[in-house]
C-alpha cells in the first residue's frame, strides 16, 4: 500500500463520522490522482464529485482546481484533506467553500499544521523513513546539505513552497464557517516505514513530538453573518 492508500484508509473513518448520512451530496476538493475519498462516499451511498487537475478521466471527477470547476449548484458537504495548504490563495478558494455548501452544511478539513513541526518532531519522522521516495525524505536530505538549523532551514523551506500554516487555514475558516471540532492528531505515519498510526499517537501522548494533523469541522451558517 502506498503512503497516498494509507492515508486514504486511514482518514476515512474521520471523515465519515463527520458527514451528514446518506444519500447526500458531497464534493472532494483537492482528490488527486487515486480519486480521493469518492469510492468510498459512492460505496456508503454518497452522490459524490471529486476535483482536482490530476483527478481520474471519468464521472463523477472533475479535471480542475476548485475556484472555477463546473459544481451542480450546492451541496451538502465539501471534504478537503491536505489539499488547501498550497493552494494559492486560501481566501479565494474558501470563498468558493461557503459558496457551494448549503446553509447548515458541513465541511471537512483535515490539514497540516506546519507551524507544529519542530526540530524534535522533524529528527522523530526522519529516524523512521523507509527507502520509499517522499517528501519527507527530500526534506531530510535538503536540511542535511544546507548546513543550517533547522529552523532557519525550514522557514525557508516554507517560504519558496509557497505554504500555508494551519494557523492561517484556521483563522480562514472560522471567519466563513460555524466551528463544530478542531481537533490535532497523526499527520506523518502514512510516509513512515518505522512507525505506524498508533506509534505516532503515542508519541504525542508522552510529549516525544507534536501533534501534525488538523482535523477541522464546520458548518455553513444558516444565516449571514455580522
Amino acid at each position: 500500500m502506498t503512503a497516498p492508500e494509507r492515508w486514504l484508509t486511514a482518514m476515512w473513518p474521520v471523515v465519515r463520522r463527520a458527514l451528514p448520512d446518506p444519500p447526500a451530496t458531497a464534493v472532494d476538493l483537492g482528490c488527486g490522482p487515486l480519486g480521493g475519498f469518492v469510492p468510498m462516499l459512492l460505496t456508503d451511498g454518497y452522490d459524490a464529485i471529486g476535483v482536482d487537475p490530476n483527478a481520474p478521466e471519468e464521472p463523477p471527477y472533475r479535471q480542475a482546481e476548485f475556484e472555477h470547476a463546473e459544481l451542480p449548484g450546492t451541496v451538502d458537504s465539501v471534504v478537503a484533506s491536505t489539499s488547501l495548504h498550497h493552494v494559492a490563495d486560501p481566501a479565494e478558494v474558501l470563498d468558493r467553500i461557503a459558496q457551494v455548501v448549503r446553509p447548515g452544511g458541513v465541511v471537512v478539513v483535515l490539514e497540516w499544521a506546519s507551524e507544529r513541526f519542530d526540530e524534535r518532531t522533524a529528527r522523530w519522522c526522519f529516524d523512521r523513513l523507509g527507502s520509499e521516495e517522499s517528501w519527507l525524505q527530500r526534506l531530510r536530505d535538503e536540511w542535511r546539505e544546507s548546513g543550517l538549523g533547522w529552523e532557519d532551514y525550514f522557514r525557508g523551506w516554507l517560504e519558496r513552497e509557497h505554504l500555508h500554516s494551519g494557523e492561517t487555514l484556521i483563522r480562514h475558516l472560522d471567519d466563513r464557517l460555524e466551528r463544530q471540532q478542531l481537533a490535532y492528531g497523526p499527520y506523518f505515519f502514512a510516509g513512515l516505514a518505522a512507525a505506524t498510526e498508533e506509534d505516532e499517537r503515542a508519541a504525542i501522548a508522552d510529549g516525544e513530538i507534536q501533534a501534525g494533523r488538523i482535523d477541522y469541522v464546520g458548518t455553513r451558517p444558516r444565516t449571514a453573518q455580522a
